[in-house]
């Protein structure tokens, strides 16, 4: 763990009551699939800009991962490791990729917010991510779509 992820955490719990912070435990991680990426999307969750993520479900099952939870702290990271914020999941939903809502495409964040620039670029990084299980992108394949808030950032 990198040494600003403890001191972001730390930080994170002062700003919570003395009562709750041992019962607060997180989980850090950066966004995307490349230094590049993982940097613009910390950007947009700290900017306020990202309020929202998806991700393949079944990496899920294959990474035998817990489903994100509401409640659930997260610290995301740059593409090192280096902290930038700390959000709180407030919804999570599993459905399939064609029936994720033009409202959840636009607090992604992304591009113009539009669904269109949404279903374009993560039909582009699914399909890249599944060249690795040898499996074809399928507009039905389940996502699991994430809200959160920002409640600490540097």
């Amino acid at each position: 763990m990198k040494k600003s992820v403890d001191i972001m955490w730390k930080s994170y719990l002062q700003t919570v009551p003395e009562s709750e912070r041992e019962e607060k435990t997180y989980t850090s991680w950066a966004f995307g699939s490349d230094a590049d990426m993982a940097k613009e999307l910390a950007e947009l969750v700290r900017t306020g800009e990202k309020t929202a993520t998806c991700s393949l479900h079944m990496w899920y099952e294959i990474e035998q991962e817990v489903l994100p939870f509401k409640g659930e702290i997260n610290i995301i990271t740059d593409w090192d490791g280096e902290a930038e914020a700390v959000t709180e999941t407030i919804d999570v939903q599993i459905l399939p990729f064609n029936e994720v809502s033009t409202e959840f495409a636009a607090k992604e964040g992304e591009g113009d917010k539009s669904y269109d620039y949404w279903r374009r670029v993560h039909v582009e990084f699914f399909t890249n991510e599944l060249k690795e299980l040898k499996k074809e992108f399928d507009e039905n394949m389940l996502v699991v779509c994430e809200e959160f808030r920002v409640v600490y950032k540097k």
